[in-house]
């Protein structure tokens, strides 16, 4: 047996170590991915929400006052 294939064998735990491997590498792609994701969405909804406040606005005719309570 080569060394390379002692190696991928992991001493007879390769069923074990290989997917292992493989889920830490998926989760730390899905813990980069998701906020990239969550991010955009909410860029997404905030520009969509201050147009729909503009236009409101602009019908109201200019008023730049917002009817709207802060938290």
């Amino acid at each position: 047996m080569s060394s390379l294939q002692t190696f991928l064998a992991m001493g007879g735990y390769a069923a074990y170590v290989w997917p292992a491997y493989a889920l830490f590498f998926i989760v730390l792609i899905a813990d980069t991915v998701a906020p990239r994701l969550r991010r955009r969405r909410v860029l997404r909804e905030l520009s969509a929400r201050l147009a729909r406040q503009q236009a409101r606005q602009d019908r109201a005719g200019g008023n730049s006052i917002s009817t709207s309570p802060t938290p």
